[in-house]
């Protein structure tokens, strides 16, 4: 596979051209996608979880969860990741910074983290104290690869350069620092297909005119530095890589991860650590040029999906707003269900769907 960036040959493209003028079944199609946004909400509970633990966000306003993914089809296509169990989940100790790390994700889990008893606040030193992610792994090192195989139109080299790809998306999407701090994601955005024009115009608008219909964290994440700073250079991960034969031989890639960012406010002295909290499913198409108009090292975008806690509920700024301890003083109870931010035992889609309807909910813990 080749570099974003490079040209279809000019015999190619000629052939493509008049394939397509004679109408021949075979000539390579530009892909097109159908858009649909699905805002789904959580239900509040009747209950005020521990401060420490909760989001309540105010309605519209405030941190808590919001749902919201957007379903891009190239020609078809979604996936659903087979259920199963993680080797080594509950393994070396629960929860704690002090326990071991844990093996990484090759399976979804059967159940939840284990919460820690002893309710520990997070610290500028310890960002991740008291969370499930001071086992997890630190950025890409926690995002699990499966072992390539020769599938559709890609040799075994071909299908684990395209494996490898699929997770440089990932770094340069949701963990390169200058992203994180709001920069504009120009390296994620070179692996998307340039002929995928409808994927195309709503990057543009998301980061022209962020709205909650093109809203750019459902792909990237960024935090408006003026407002907050992230602690330390690791952001902890937890998710897998799977993938398989798609439509017209293309070697479909789906990604699930949870990533983890510690924040403080961005003014000098700020020591009050919140954690906000994004798991994306990315399902993704690395076609073959000879049936779909592409460029050698992007991938045509099946679907996206974002679930996240404490980012900003009914948030339309491009950028996560998380919520300190002064801001949940005031804020009202969400009206969605109580949600374990932790929780991968569950597919996006289900959780998606259980909690379509509502706007704002509560996260049990952060």
């Amino acid at each position: 596979m080749g570099k974003a960036g490079e040209s279809i040959p000019d015999d190619e493209w000629e052939r493509f051209l008049r394939e397509a003028e004679a109408g021949s079944k075979d000539a390579p199609e530009e892909p097109s996608a159908r858009a649909r946004m699905v805002t789904a909400r959580l239900r509040g509970e009747s209950g005020r979880p521990e401060p420490w633990r909760s989001h309540q966000p105010a309605r519209r306003r405030g941190k808590g969860w919001y749902v919201i993914g957007l379903l891009v089809a190239a020609a078809l296509l979604v996936v659903a990741v087979a259920p199963g169990r993680v080797v080594g989940w509950f393994g070396g100790g629960e929860g704690g910074g002090e326990s071991a790390p844990l093996a990484v994700e090759s399976e979804r889990p059967d159940e939840p983290p284990p919460a820690d008893a002893a309710a520990q606040l997070p610290t500028v030193d310890e960002p991740f104290k008291g969370s499930p992610a001071a086992r997890w792994g630190d950025g890409t090192a926690g995002i699990g690869l499966p072992e390539a195989r020769a599938t559709g139109w890609m040799s075994k080299g071909q299908v684990a350069r395209a494996l490898e790809e699929s997770r440089d998306f990932l770094a340069a999407s949701s963990l390169d620092p200058g992203v994180l701090r709001g920069e504009r994601p120009k390296k994620a955005i070179a692996l998307i297909n340039p002929h995928q024009q409808d994927v195309q115009d709503f990057l543009a608008t998301a980061f022209r005119s962020p709205s909650s219909e093109n809203d750019p964290l459902l792909l990237f994440s960024r935090f408006e530095k003026t407002k907050v700073r992230l602690v330390g250079d690791v952001v902890k991960t937890r998710g897998r890589i799977t993938y398989r034969e798609g439509e017209r031989g293309a070697v479909e890639v789906t990604t699930d991860v949870t990533y983890v960012y510690p924040s403080v406010r961005a003014s000098a002295g700020s020591d009050e650590v919140a954690r906000t909290i994004v798991r994306r499913e990315v399902v993704m198409s690395w076609d073959d040029p000879e049936k779909i108009i592409t460029e050698p090292g992007t991938f045509s975008l099946v679907s996206y999906k974002a679930d996240t806690a404490n980012g900003g509920c009914d948030n339309s700024t491009g950028y996560f707003v998380p919520e300190f301890s002064a801001e949940r003083a005031t804020s009202g109870p969400g009206d969605g269900p109580e949600v374990d931010p932790y929780d991968r035992s569950t597919s996006m889609e289900s959780r998606m769907r259980d909690t379509d309807g509502a706007e704002c909910g509560t996260a049990s813990r952060t």
